[in-house]
């Protein structure tokens, strides 16, 4: 532990210094370059984005960048991972219906957030070339959304709504599938009960 005391018992040992380098780092920068992460991608995109243009935009030195995140690529990952964790745990209802639509309530908060809208797509184009991209966004985005399905798909089996080895993979599919593409790929606002609806025709395919 930085700033502990010398183990010598003697009154007279002096204690020991932190290391130089060795500050916390303050939370209010850290949050400042993930804005100005944010704002950097949606200006130029992943590619052509640098850790000079992200440090300028969020007003510190490149070193504050770097004492936080050794690359471009690890911060953005860093921030992909934080926002695919937000939300909440696996729905637990009592229904399959319900747990569809809570699913769906949860889906659609995130795939409005700035992540998903602006930075994901442009990730994607870069994962055809960076397979350690492709890597982490499977492991961000999809492996804790399968997690939830599972968890969905288990209850509604044994609860006997779904027979069982329902495919966790095909109902993560039909659940969230027409959402991605409504909000992210075609852009389009969710008239009034559009989730209910979507709800219904997923828990029906989901039993075909």
């Amino acid at each position: 532990m930085l700033g502990r005391m010398s183990a010598d018992p003697s009154p007279t040992a002096p204690p020991r210094r932190a290391p130089a380098g060795a500050a916390v780092l303050r939370e209010d920068v850290t949050d400042a370059i993930r804005t100005a992460v944010f704002e950097e991608l949606a200006a130029v995109g992943y590619a052509r984005m640098s850790i000079e243009g992200i440090a300028r935009r969020a007003g510190v030195g490149k070193t504050a960048v770097y004492r936080r995140w050794k690359s471009k690529l690890a911060l953005v990952l860093d921030l992909v991972s934080a926002v695919a964790t937000e939300g909440l745990p696996a729905p637990a209802t009592g229904s399959l219906y319900g747990d569809v639509r809570a699913l769906l309530e949860v889906a659609a908060h995130a795939l409005r957030h700035p992540v998903a809208s602006q930075v994901v797509p442009d990730l994607l184009v870069e994962a055809t070339r960076h397979p350690e991209i492709a890597d982490a966004i499977k492991a961000a985005l999809l492996d804790g959304q399968h997690g939830v399905a599972a968890v969905v798909v288990r209850d509604a089996v044994a609860r006997g709504e779904l027979p069982e080895g329902t495919d966790v993979d095909r109902a993560l599919d039909l659940i969230v599938g027409p959402l991605y593409w409504r909000l992210v790929v075609v852009r389009s606002a969710l008239p009034a009960g559009y989730l209910d609806g979507l709800a219904v025709s997923a828990v029906a395919a989901l039993r075909a």
